[in-house]
């Protein structure tokens, strides 16, 4: 049996400033700057091709309203790629706290180790604007309620322009965190 969640997401507040993004490096006598250079480079939090595809399923969203396509942001991906792999040690399933995330957005989807493919991970969250109403947020739903869309308002969101996405494989689930810069979902805010 298939089984899947999702986890609304989290409401931003403006910030000015992008994540901070910078190599570790010791200073001092016993770590010359030149070391430096020699460190390994990091592993992507992805295949490049599975990257590719979840960057190709959110701006096809985007595209199909008109919105700036996004990008895809390694340095992201690879705090989502920390946060997928505590949740999937952890059982947790709950957003990482904002200074952890850098104060950028945040989806998360779980579901049957497996049985979707990146596509429908982010597709499930593309889903919710059959619920959604263009508006101001947080008045951007049929029901009332702005937690049943606020993955698609994230995914959409005008001045959001940087995602980055990872999978974790817990027991029986896979968990995909998708971080987003500059983060979305800013109440007084419209939204497309």
């Amino acid at each position: 049996m298939r089984h899947a969640f999702v986890l609304f997401s989290l409401i931003a507040a403006p910030v000015s400033a992008g994540p901070v993004i910078a190599p570790v490096a010791l200073y001092g006598p016993m770590a010359p700057v030149q070391k430096l250079a020699q460190m390994p480079a990091q592993m992507p939090a992805m295949p490049p091709a599975i990257a590719a595809r979840a960057l190709a399923a959110h701006n096809r969203e985007r595209v199909r309203l008109g919105e700036t396509p996004l990008v895809w942001d390694e340095a992201l991906a690879q705090g989502a790629l920390d946060w997928a792999q505590e949740l999937a040690r952890s059982g947790r399933f709950d957003h990482a706290p904002a200074i952890r995330r850098k104060r950028a957005g945040e989806n998360l989807f779980m579901g049957t180790a497996g049985a979707y493919p990146i596509e429908a991970m982010v597709e499930q969250f593309i889903a919710e604007r059959d619920d959604f109403l263009p508006g101001t947020f947080p008045a951007v739903t049929r029901d009332g309620n702005w937690h049943n869309v606020a993955h698609y308002t994230q995914i959409v969101w005008r001045g959001t322009r940087r995602v980055g996405c990872a999978v974790a494989r817990a027991r029986r689930d896979d968990v995909l965190v998708c971080r987003y810069w500059p983060a979305g979902n800013i109440f007084g805010q419209r939204v497309p």
